[in-house]
């Protein structure tokens, strides 16, 4: 009875904890909204001079439309706190507005883009966790041999080659050394499984690169604190085999901090895919973002960017969640 008290206590406190952070995102979620209705629209050029070059051909807007009338339509000729306004109220609703250009619904533009984004992050992310933990606990068994330092060597070199450059150098070096070209044609995984998986792979490597670095970086620092603990040291004065003492008891308290930052690093993975989308030529929200900058589709750009916010908060309240229930003592009371 006393076991289902304490839980039904730790439940009821994270539940309580859990309320209190969704309601502190409202006020970061609405700052973030203003930010990104005013910063778009210091973006130089204009959407309304796009559209009107684009007249007759093939654009939304028919010739001998004028400036102010396309201003008026668009509702951009109102002052930027009522379209913030207007803005927040959309998307309470769920109504992130309309391309500009072709007036389709930002949320159709995001949901076609999200697959591809998606599947990207998950092989980075998979790959990443396979290569990255087991690299950080040999590098930590093996502490201060030729071993070590290699692995730690390349570690360092993971995380200070920027993504861009790796990117550059899968395209470029295959097609030098071995005549091998990467394809730049997308493909979906239900028209060619094989040649979807070689359009993914590439650039899940280049994320994958800087986050297998840093998780296998943390899993040695964490595994080199946890194996100086003292029931480490009474499980090898009982005998038992190192293999196991590594595994069964060092490494499974070791993760719990990498597990917290894992979480944390795959929202940077959104940030990298923009640079990604863009070098392979994937149809992601990477490359949408982009395009839709160039062309000042500010409808997309604002979805996107509330979108990927509301995705970051809600993964670091996972995380914080995730961390309380793996580690009793950081439990909200």
């Amino acid at each position: 009875m006393l076991a289902v008290g304490l839980l039904q206590t730790g439940v009821a406190g994270m539940a309580k904890y859990v309320l209190r952070r969704l309601i502190g995102m409202i006020p970061t979620w609405l700052i973030i909204m203003f930010m990104v209705v005013f910063m778009v629209r210091l973006i130089p050029g204009s959407i309304v001079d796009l559209l009107l070059q684009d007249q007759g051909g093939g654009g939304s807007y028919q010739a001998g439309i004028d400036r102010a009338q396309v201003e008026h339509r668009l509702g951009l000729d109102q002052p930027v706190y009522v379209q913030y306004v207007k803005y927040v109220a959309g998307v309470a609703q769920g109504n992130l507005g309309a391309s500009l250009w072709d007036q389709q619904s930002v949320v159709s533009l995001i949901a076609q883009r999200v697959p591809v984004t998606a599947q990207v992050a998950l092989v980075a992310i998979v790959t990443s966790v396979f290569v990255s933990i087991p690299i950080g606990v040999i590098s930590a068994v093996r502490r201060d041999s030729p071993v070590d330092y290699l692995l730690r060597s390349i570690s360092i070199l993971g995380i200070s080659v920027p993504g861009f450059a790796i990117g550059t150098a899968i395209v470029i070096f295959p097609t030098l050394w071995w005549g091998v070209t990467v394809s730049f044609k997308y493909v979906s995984f239900a028209d060619d499984p094989i040649g979807h998986l070689k359009l993914i792979i590439p650039p899940a490597m280049v994320l994958g690169v800087q986050l297998s670095a840093s998780v296998a970086r943390l899993t040695r620092t964490m595994m080199l604190e946890v194996l100086q603990e003292d029931y480490i040291r009474t499980a090898r004065a009982k005998g038992l085999q190192e293999p196991k003492i590594v595994v069964k008891h060092a490494l499974k308290n070791a993760l719990i901090p990498v597990v917290t930052v894992l979480g944390i690093q795959i929202t940077n993975l959104l940030g990298g895919s923009v640079i990604t989308e863009t070098i392979f030529a994937l149809p992601g929200l990477g490359r949408l973002m982009v395009s839709s900058i160039g062309s000042r589709d500010y409808p997309v750009v604002q979805g996107i960017v509330v979108m990927t916010a509301i995705f970051v908060m809600c993964m670091n309240l996972a995380v914080d969640v995730s961390y309380g229930y793996l580690d009793p003592r950081a439990r909200p009371a």
